[in-house]
């Protein structure tokens, strides 16, 4: 039930200006009778001015003539004549203006890595506009040859549990899609086009690499094999006759 602007200084007012119950006027407050007795006995709100629910529009003279009359009768709220508040959508996320120029790296990564996400999708997460979706899926950006795919949780346009969130809603969407025009297709008698095969994983090539191992060098390998010498008839050269005679000899 609905209750005056000002329900204690309501209830304040009716106990002072009416012969209501206590019941009553706290059913009418959304108070408890208790409260409502401890305004009466002054223990609760004291020197609080009350509110006149008649002249705030909450109720009318008849109503409240009609109440004090039979004690078991509810008093009724006149219903409201101003205009109410009317619940705002929910629109595009709120990004700060520091991080409105990180939104192109967030819609390319997204689209580069989420090409299940709708553009309404993607708007909705990071609060990015349909056009600017566009011109980067595009390219036709005017800031193209700078976007960098970038992860929007990385760049704090988003959590990762709504990133989580949004790609499994448009799997699920993306899956009702297909299995609908599988559905149409079959009734027209139309080929179902077969999905996409899975490309398998590469086989594992396992290679063994062997330590580095330089031996030792050898003399062969550093002058070559050794040529056998050839014997000849000449007598061999005498050592006087090469160097000479010593002066051992001489003396």
């Amino acid at each position: 039930m609905a209750q005056p602007l000002m329900p204690k200084a309501t209830a304040v007012w009716l106990v002072e200006n009416t012969t209501l119950t206590f019941e009553q006027i706290a059913e009418f407050c959304a108070l408890h009778p208790l409260e409502i007795q401890a305004i009466a006995d002054g223990d609760v709100a004291m020197g609080m001015h009350g509110a006149d629910p008649v002249k705030g529009g909450f109720i009318s003279q008849e109503e409240l003539d009609r109440c004090q009359e039979n004690s078991r009768a509810k008093l009724k709220m006149l219903k409201a004549t101003l205009p109410q508040p009317k619940a705002r959508g929910k629109g595009a996320r709120y990004t700060p203006v520091s991080k409105r120029q990180d939104r192109p790296d967030a819609i390319a990564w997204l689209l580069k890595h989420h090409p299940e996400m709708i553009d309404a999708q993607i708007a909705r997460l990071i609060g990015t506009t349909k056009s600017t979706i566009k011109s980067i899926r595009d390219r036709d950006h005017w800031n193209i040859s700078n976007i960098k795919p970038q992860s929007p949780i990385g760049l704090g346009l988003c959590t990762e549990a709504e990133l989580v969130k949004m790609v499994t809603l448009a799997r699920r969407k993306a899956e009702r899609v297909r299995l609908a025009e599988e559905k149409e297709a079959k009734r027209l008698g139309k080929a179902v086009p077969a999905p996409a095969p899975v490309a398998a994983p590469a086989e594992e090539v396992h290679v063994t690499v062997q330590p580095d191992y330089t031996p030792a060098p050898t003399a062969e390998s550093v002058f070559g094999e050794a040529k056998p010498v050839e014997k000849t008839d000449e007598p061999e050269p005498d050592v006087n006759s090469v160097f000479g005679q010593s002066n051992s000899d001489k003396e």
